[in-house]
């Protein structure tokens, strides 16, 4: 991969020093779980035993730490890491996706990923950036949220090549990445009316969140495409979880003229719209079409399997973590944008043409 401001770049099959994911597979743990431990990080739930086994690994194999612990000169470290700094890590599976992103495109390029999740705790983040920041290893760093959301860069990024990830920032002072939501809620909407659907309701997220307000934006927009007016009484807002998807969808479901499909902010809340409809004696798809966001796990396994969109965290990770070593180590001069990165419509059984009787109580009640 050739030298870059007199320095080796990190790349497999070169003879370079011990990694830490060497370390990672001699103590058995995962990537992570060695950064964190290398790098002193508190509050980071790994038992004494665990921490032993890295720290006996990375001596075994004579692994510089960074940080100047170690006391080599900054310009024999081959710089060879991004650092990835996330909010929140474990109450969601969003960033852990985007963190595989970015690892498995770094990993191909000759990179390492170290992650760092701060708990949105200041004095956390202060002690994370310090130890970023005087580390040599490292080329850059992504600077990521648990959901989409304006943030305030910190100031010791000023000078550091930093990618902003499922977040931005006022100015525009750094390349983000986002997921496009507006043409997420879009296309899920379209995907029902292409069936024939016209009464379509929409159980969306707490509207305040930035996802939330661009996936009605996309509702609204593909009803519009269609000549059917937006109807506000088929909008409920919700928090993401199983049981207000139930109770919207029970709220939905009891209108005078219920709606012949429910599009859900997440498939959680689908889930819940799903259990509903059994309860009231509906068929899924044959009487009520059901539509999730996120494309989860959970969603293949569902009865029927859950129609969704796809929210796209890997492709995210994957191209911060390119347009950080474009910048980084290839030098390219990058305009300061936000990138919005679309996700792919993924169609199962919950989603079908309208039923018949529902098409003709619709009609009557518009009459």
């Amino acid at each position: 991969m050739g030298k870059q401001n007199g320095g080796d770049v990190g790349r497999r099959g070169s003879k370079t020093r011990p990694t830490m994911t060497d370390i990672a597979r001699i103590a058995g743990v995962s990537q992570s779980s060695v950064s964190l431990v290398l790098n002193e990080m508190s509050g980071s739930r790994i038992s004494p035993e665990t921490q032993a086994k890295v720290r006996d690994a990375a001596n075994k194999i004579g692994y510089k730490l960074p940080g100047g612990r170690n006391e080599l000169p900054a310009e024999t470290i081959e710089r060879d890491t991004i650092a990835f700094i996330v909010d929140e890590i474990s109450t969601s599976p969003h960033p852990v996706v985007s963190l595989d992103g970015a690892r498995d495109y770094a990993f191909e390029q000759g990179f390492l990923v170290s992650a760092h999740a701060t708990r949105s705790n200041p004095d956390l983040e202060d002690a994370v950036l310090r130890s970023i920041l005087r580390d040599p290893s490292i080329i850059g760093v992504i600077y990521a949220t648990i959901f989409t959301r304006k943030v305030r860069v910190p100031a010791g990024l000023r000078n550091t090549p930093t990618v902003l990830l499922n977040c931005y920032a006022d100015p525009r002072q750094q390349m983000a990445i986002v997921p496009g939501e507006v043409a997420g809620g879009f296309s899920a909407t379209a995907h029902l009316t292409a069936l024939g659907h016209r009464r379509i309701g929409f159980i969306n997220g707490e509207p305040w969140m930035d996802a939330a307000i661009d996936r009605l934006r996309g509702y609204k927009q593909a009803l519009a495409t269609v000549d059917v007016a937006f109807d506000e009484n088929l909008v409920r807002n919700g928090d993401w979880l199983p049981l207000r998807g139930y109770e919207a969808g029970l709220e939905l479901l009891s209108l005078p003229c219920p709606p012949t499909a429910i599009l859900c902010g997440n498939d959680l809340m689908a889930i819940g719209v799903m259990e509903a409809a059994a309860e009231m004696g509906l068929r899924v798809p044959e009487d009520l079409s059901v539509m999730g966001y996120d494309d989860q796990e959970l969603a293949r396994y569902t009865h029927p399997p859950l129609s969704t969109l796809v929210l796209p965290n890997y492709e995210m990770g994957q191209k911060a973590a390119e347009a950080l070593i474009d910048m980084a180590v290839h030098g390219k001069k990058l305009r300061p944008m936000t990138i919005k990165v679309d996700g792919p419509l993924v169609v199962r059984n919950s989603t079908g043409e309208p039923p018949n009787w529902t098409r003709t109580s619709a009609e009557a009640v518009g009459r």
